[in-house]
C-alpha cells in the first residue's frame, strides 16, 4: 500500500445473503495545515502525498507568489493530528500575504469558503491568449490512458487525478488527491518545480468542472481544461472571461465543448 492509503477491513455482503471478510486499501483523507511565514492560512483535507508540489501549486493558485522562486523554503512536519506545511515566502510577498489573510479564515477547505469580501472571492483573472494546439483526437487519446496512470485511484477508487497533457494527447505528469482542487494544485506545483509550461497542451481532470478549477487553469496559463464531468454556471462564466477553452463531460464516446 502507498503512503496515501490504509488497509481497512470490511464485511462484504451479497444479495443472496452471503458474507465475506475482505481487506482493501482506503484513501487517506487528512488535515493539512498550511502556514505562510508563520501565519496559519488554511487547513485543507488532502491526500498526504506530493505535499511539496501541493505547497507550490497552492501558493501560485492563491496568488501569494507570482513565481516559484519567491518560495524560499517548504518544511513538512507530520503530526498525530495530520500534516503541517510551513512555507517561507520572500519578504517582498508579505504585503500580499497579509492582505489575503484578512479575507480568509484559517480552516477553509476551498478557494471560496471563508472569504469575507465577495470582490475578493471572484478577483479578475488573467486572460489566456495562447491557444491549445490539441485537437479532438488528442482529448480522446488522453482520456484513454488516464486510468492507467492513476495508481492511487486504482487501489482505492476514491481519489481524483489531474494530468498534464501534450498537444498530441500524451500524458506527461499526473497527480492524485482526495480533493480535485488539491490534485490540480499538486500538478501545477510539479510543473513549476520542473520549469514546465502547458506549451500548447491541456489539463485533464477526473472530476466535475467547478469554478476554482477554471481559476487554477487560468492562473497557471493553461489554455484548455478538460474534465470528465459537468461544469457549474460559474465555471462556464469564469472560463469565458479568462479565455480558457472548456471541454466537459469528456467520456470515451463523446465530449462537450463550451461555446465561446
Amino acid at each position: 500500500m502507498s503512503e496515501a492509503t490504509r488497509p481497512v477491513g470490511f464485511d462484504r455482503i451479497t444479495p443472496d445473503g452471503g458474507h465475506d471478510d475482505v481487506v482493501r486499501a482506503v484513501a487517506i483523507e487528512a488535515p493539512v495545515s498550511v502556514e505562510f511565514n508563520g501565519i496559519g492560512y488554511a487547513v485543507m483535507m488532502a491526500s498526504p502525498a506530493d505535499l511539496e508540489d501541493f505547497a507550490i501549486g497552492f501558493a501560485l493558485s492563491e496568488r501569494l507568489v507570482e513565481d516559484p522562486s519567491e518560495i524560499l523554503a517548504i518544511d513538512h512536519h507530520p503530526s498525530p493530528a495530520g500534516q503541517i506545511l510551513r512555507i517561507t515566502l520572500a519578504d517582498s510577498r508579505t504585503e500580499t500575504l497579509l492582505g489575503r489573510v484578512r479575507h480568509r479564515v484559517s480552516d477553509s477547505s476551498c478557494g471560496l469558503c471563508g472569504i469575507e469580501n465577495l470582490e475578493q472571492a471572484l478577483r479578475p483573472l488573467p486572460v489566456i491568449t495562447a491557444a491549445s494546439q490539441a485537437d479532438e483526437a488528442a482529448i480522446f487519446a488522453a482520456l484513454a490512458h488516464l486510468r492507467d496512470l492513476q495508481p492511487l485511484n486504482r487501489e482505492t477508487g476514491a481519489v481524483h487525478a489531474a494530468a498534464q497533457c501534450r498537444p498530441d494527447g500524451t500524458i506527461v505528469a499526473v497527480r492524485e488527491d482526495v480533493g480535485r482542487h488539491n490534485a490540480f494544485d499538486k500538478l501545477i506545483g510539479a510543473m513549476a518545480r520542473a520549469g514546465e509550461g502547458w506549451d500548447g497542451g491541456f489539463a485533464l481532470l477526473s472530476s466535475r468542472c467547478s469554478y476554482e478549477l477554471v481559476e487554477k487553469a487560468a492562473l497557471s496559463g493553461c489554455p484548455m481544461l478538460v474534465t470528465i464531468s459537468a461544469p457549474t454556471t460559474l465555471a462556464v462564466e469564469r472560463a469565458r472571461a479568462a479565455g480558457v477553452r472548456l471541454v466537459v463531460l469528456a467520456r470515451p464516446d463523446a465530449a462537450l465543448v463550451i461555446a465561446a
